[in-house]
């Protein structure tokens, strides 16, 4: 993102709010791998979207001072936030029980099954951010770059997930 001039530019300014936000989805991802090792309810993924939800309404607050509005199209993000959620617990519960078992990760998934998983979580999460692009109002100048860092920054996700079945060992891509 750093390579246009006028992300570049507002990227300074802007990089405070972003880290609050890599803040907020390491929490989000936190509980996902917590209600994952607490053997979760047939609700948990739905009790872990709610609190997703309160995780962003205190984000908001904490932003409140800053020169830009933010309104969240739940309708829209949450059934891919349910899916990433749902698809989270299960993949951290498949690790934790291989760890719990002292058995080798890879034991865990079939072959290539976990890249894909990632794959999957990393493309749902791309497709969230662009949507959440849509909510987000910035002040004058920054404006007209909203979309483009959103395109940039969804471009960057999908080739990070793209990357990560690439580097996947031949003979487990064709799982």
């Amino acid at each position: 993102m750093r390579g246009a001039l006028p992300l570049r530019l507002a990227l300074p300014a802007l990089e405070p709010l972003l880290a609050e936000n890599v803040a907020k989805e390491i929490r989000k991802d936190a509980l996902v791998i917590h209600r994952a090792a607490t053997a979760p309810s047939p609700g948990a993924a739905r009790e872990v979207l709610a609190a997703a939800r309160e995780i962003d309404r205190e984000f908001l607050e904490r932003i409140g001072g800053l020169p830009l509005r933010i309104r969240i199209p739940y309708d829209r993000i949450e059934p891919l936030r349910l899916r990433r959620i749902e698809l989270g617990m299960d993949t951290a519960g498949r690790i934790l029980d291989a760890w719990r078992q002292r058995r080798r990760l890879r034991q865990a998934f079939a072959p290539g099954e976990l890249e894909q998983r990632l794959h999957e979580m990393l493309r749902l999460y791309a497709e969230e951010t662009l949507a959440l692009s849509d909510a987000v109002s910035l002040p004058g100048i920054l404006a007209p770059l909203r979309q483009r860092m959103a395109e940039r920054l969804r471009d960057a996700m999908r080739e990070a997930a793209s990357s990560l079945l690439r580097g996947a060992p031949a003979a487990e891509q064709k799982g």
